[in-house]
């Protein structure tokens, strides 16, 4: 499956989730059940949070840091995007280089998955 994108697009593999998110991908999407559907949608492998402008992007970086994720290596990889990635729909493509993840224009999904059918906002996730 892909995830649509729009704006400024933070990604997690959900596999990340289950390793590092206290509760793992239960306790994220409980976290999260108020936003799933408007600004937060998911398909199989990869959880998507979002913001219209970098202030709420930062925002969402620095909470999901504070969580424990590690987004890149200073000093061994300061141009490449480890735990989770940013996209800018945009530009078409991460911020930075990101390996695990292919954009086909306004969507995303898993590198070495299928693309299949398109997770989006307002979708019965029930």
């Amino acid at each position: 499956m892909a995830i649509q994108l729009e704006f400024i697009n933070f990604i997690v593999p959900i596999e990340v989730i289950e390793e590092k998110y206290s509760g793992g991908w239960a306790q994220c999407l409980k976290d999260h059940e108020d936003l799933i559907g408007g600004r937060v949608w998911f398909d199989e492998y990869l959880f998507r949070d979002g913001a219209m402008n970098p202030t709420d992007i930062g925002s969402i970086l620095d909470h999901w840091q504070s969580l424990g994720f590690q987004f890149h290596d200073g000093e061994e990889n300061p141009d490449k995007w480890l735990d989770a990635c940013v996209v800018v729909a945009m530009f078409g493509g991460a911020s930075l280089y990101c390996d695990w993840i292919e954009v086909d224009g306004d969507t995303a999904f898993y590198k070495g998955k299928p693309k299949g059918n398109v997770s989006g906002p307002e979708e019965d996730y029930v």
